[in-house]
């Protein structure tokens, strides 16, 4: 446990350094438009850095240290969880569920969500959780994910009313009687990747929507 705890010490080090050198860039370039001011802040520790100026950092960063720093206290958390409107996880090559699970009842604001897997990892319960927290969604991303079923469309259909933007290519498992629920309540959705899946749902499809 020890062990865990250093490493861990280690990875917000790293993190609060890579921070740093961002909000460093972000103060001299403050005269910009967009740019945030560092005038009269000395920032020496984590928490010294103001919340402005921390999700105009969060926004300059990869994902991965976006989720380490939402861990630092629970002021950054809920700066971020409430600031933070895009996010992927498809670099998560291994835990992208458990992933999940943790990250959705945190980050409620989400309006992105890019889920792609290289290998299949998602289950149904994880996009229940989704659609339970994440109700601004609008473009969602879970292709390749060929655990789920319909019960991850009908979670989707009454958590998402505002999705406009939805791949589920080579999600084999999806019907057509999915999909038609989905479309009935989901009536903002536009953009729609079904690549991969069966000819039958393809073709229910094709005859239902009316996008």
């Amino acid at each position: 446990m020890a062990g865990e705890g250093l490493a861990r010490s280690e990875d917000l080090n790293s993190c609060f350094e890579k921070l740093m050198m961002l909000a460093f860039a972000a103060g001299k370039s403050g005269g910009s438009e967009g740019g945030v001011k560092m005038e009269g802040v000395v920032i020496t520790e984590w928490k010294d850095i103001p919340v402005e100026l921390l999700l105009r950092i969060v926004s300059l960063v990869d994902d991965r240290t976006v989720i380490m720093a939402s861990g630092v206290c629970s002021g950054w958390r809920d700066a971020i969880c409430l600031g933070l409107t895009h996010l992927s996880l498809s670099w998560c090559k291994n835990s992208m569920n458990s992933l999940v699970l943790s990250l959705a009842p945190k980050f409620t604001k989400l309006q992105t969500l890019v889920l792609r897997q290289d290998k299949p990892q998602l289950e149904d319960h994880a996009v229940e959780t989704i659609a339970g927290y994440c109700h601004d969604l609008q473009d969602l991303d879970l292709s390749k994910s060929f655990k789920l079923s319909d019960l991850s469309l009908y979670a989707l259909a009454h958590g998402c009313p505002n999705l406009s933007k939805l791949n589920i290519s080579g999600c084999t498992a999806f019907s057509d009687v999915g999909l038609e629920y989905l479309f009935e309540f989901c009536r903002k959705l536009k953009i729609l990747n079904l690549c991969g899946l069966r000819q039958r749902v393809l073709d229910a499809t094709a005859v239902s929507c009316s996008f």
